[in-house]
């Protein structure tokens, strides 16, 4: 029987494929092997990254995400608390539109803001951010993403924002802030303001205008009225931005609601727009005129103002008037601290009285003067007045303001795309035991202090602040006013706590106000009593300790 010629030559062609596939596979099987080996060895040097789509994290609805995981009743960063225990310490969440990664761990959190800060270096896009800042919120410093323009704003400021030790911006922030607390002592002592004395009004308000007032006076060179209607307003209107924007809003995390919070948005451009008005009206005007007549700048807004007008610059106007208005709302986030040190002082006696015997072991002491006014340079001196403050930024937890990755990057060993929100949980860095031990929620101002020796072996007691305890954030978009906070703070707090017992009025408990992680307060919040201690004495006037130096003269006061 013939073969057909095409029948062998499809046999032929048969026999090669196979002999072909079996060749292939020996060698893909030896390939194999030598790559898994290979791949076994790179997996001892390199961390395999998880991809984020695969990290835990609570499950979602349509639209929505798991916002409903953060309705607890203790807030947000308390639910984020809650998640962390069942997801571990980062884990992936959904909030809405955006796609969000909350860290419960300092070693992540410092990655996030020091490590790979410039990856993370983003700011959340709420819509409410805009509306405060006309329309754009890079228009803020601390709400904008980084870029090399807001690196040359902040540079500008940085030399009176960290005034140097012993130098004339310092000596000029202490003296101002002993002028103005001054002024604000002899106004408690009308007898207008008796019901807030003996608290049967709020006494919040004559804080927000004193530090308001230390605030213009040191940046501005200008103070105003305690009966100036105009300024009293836009103090005001900065401490309602100031709880606002501690807030926690739907819209944040779905714009779409945007029509439905129409009021409240318009709300927000007016009491900016209201702002910027009278910094307009009150103050830049002034100094505009100043500078080109050809004085030279002697304060903060000045120094804006020379930057503007230089040939070389690329800051715009509305840099300039966004920026002084940054940097004077900041007296906002003072005055509700110092509100929030008075709260802990009431209703912890033992501590206030702590802070009573350490000024007056400085007055009669190394001072050797009752009428001594504590000023900057003492605070190595009184270091349970620096741990009170340390110890109420650390019980109201303030949260760190949300860091968006700019690029697709990774953090710890996870990936995380790029637009990703991180939450750094401030919350639980502050007040988790495994931080600060089962006395975690106590208000224990003594946990900052260190016994340390000097260079003759003596000992004597410091504040001393954790390496996990981040209250101003860290790195490259750390709180720029920090210094300005913790100076202007003790200043005021050490030597109005000598002058005054704070008491809680019978029937009241102002911790009813205090909510869990912020440190802002509502603009109509409780009462306090003021037992003046020596009724007798008097606080001087504002007297630098630099005996040797030449005084920085002191800014007028629009009175």
């Amino acid at each position: 029987m013939m073969t057909d010629p095409m029948d062998e030559l499809y046999g032929v062609f048969c026999v090669i494929v196979a002999i072909v596939v079996f060749a292939c596979a020996a060698v893909g099987c030896k390939t194999y092997k030598n790559y898994k080996k290979r791949s076994t060895d790179l997996a001892d040097l390199v961390e395999v990254k998880i991809p984020m789509d695969e990290l835990a994290g609570p499950r979602g609805f349509p639209i929505i995400g798991a916002l409903h995981q953060l309705s607890d009743s203790g807030g947000p960063f308390e639910a984020f608390t809650r998640l962390s225990q069942m997801y571990g310490e980062m884990y992936a969440i959904q909030l809405g539109s955006a796609k969000c990664v909350v860290v419960s761990n300092i070693a992540l959190a410092k990655e996030v803001l020091i490590t790979r800060g410039f990856d993370f270096g983003g700011r959340p896009d709420f819509l409410r951010f805009h509306s405060l800042f006309g329309g754009d919120r890079n228009n803020s410093l601390a709400l904008c993403d980084w870029s090399s323009l807001q690196k040359r704003r902040r540079s500008i400021a940085r030399v009176f924002c960290f005034p140097r030790q012993g130098g004339n911006h310092m000596t000029a922030l202490s003296d101002v802030s002993i002028q103005e607390m001054n002024n604000c002592l002899d106004y408690l002592c009308k007898e207008s303001t008796r019901p807030i004395m003996e608290g049967r009004e709020p006494f919040k308000p004559i804080i927000m205008r004193t530090i308001a007032n230390i605030f213009t006076n040191y940046m501005c060179s200008m103070s105003f009225g305690y009966d100036d209607a105009k300024f009293n307003e836009i103090v005001t209107t900065f401490d309602k931005i100031f709880w606002d924007i501690n807030q926690g809003y739907a819209l944040d995390f779905l714009p779409w609601l945007k029509p439905f919070y129409k009021k409240h948005l318009d709300t927000l451009n007016d009491w900016a727009s209201t702002i910027r008005s009278f910094l307009l009206e009150r103050i830049i005007n002034q100094k505009y005129e100043k500078l080109q007549k050809g004085g030279k700048p002697s304060d903060f807004t000045e120094t804006l103002l020379e930057h503007h007008l230089s040939p070389e610059s690329d800051l715009t106007w509305e840099h300039i008037m966004f920026e002084l208005e940054d940097f004077i709302g900041g007296h906002s986030a003072v005055g509700n601290l110092l509100t929030m040190i008075f709260v802990y002082l009431a209703k912890n006696p033992e501590a206030q009285q702590k802070i009573y015997d350490e000024v007056e072991r400085l007055k009669f002491g190394k001072r050797q003067r009752e009428d001594y006014v504590v000023s900057l340079y003492d605070r190595e001196e009184l270091p349970y007045t620096e741990a009170v403050m340390w110890e109420t930024l650390r019980m109201s937890s303030s949260p760190i303001v949300p860091h968006v990755a700019i690029t697709d990057t990774s953090l710890g060993n996870c990936t995380i795309d790029k637009g990703t929100c991180v939450f750094i949980n401030n919350y639980e860095l502050n007040l988790g035991t495994s931080y600060w031990g089962d006395d975690a929620r106590e208000f224990k101002p003594e946990r900052f202090i260190r016994s340390v020796k000097d260079e003759r072996g003596n000992s004597r007691d410091c504040p001393v602040k954790p390496a996990h305890f981040l209250p101003f954030s860290t790195g490259k978009r750390t709180c720029i006013g920090q210094r300005l906070v913790q100076s202007i703070s003790f200043v005021f707090l050490s030597n109005f706590v000598w002058k005054y017992e704070l008491q809680v009025p019978d029937g009241q408990d102002p911790m009813d106000y205090v909510q869990p992680s912020c440190v802002a307060l509502p603009p109509e919040c409780f009462n306090l009593k003021f037992v003046e201690r020596h009724p007798s004495r008097k606080v001087p006037a504002a007297k630098s300790l630099q005996e040797n130096e030449t005084p920085v003269e002191l800014s007028s006061s629009v009175r």
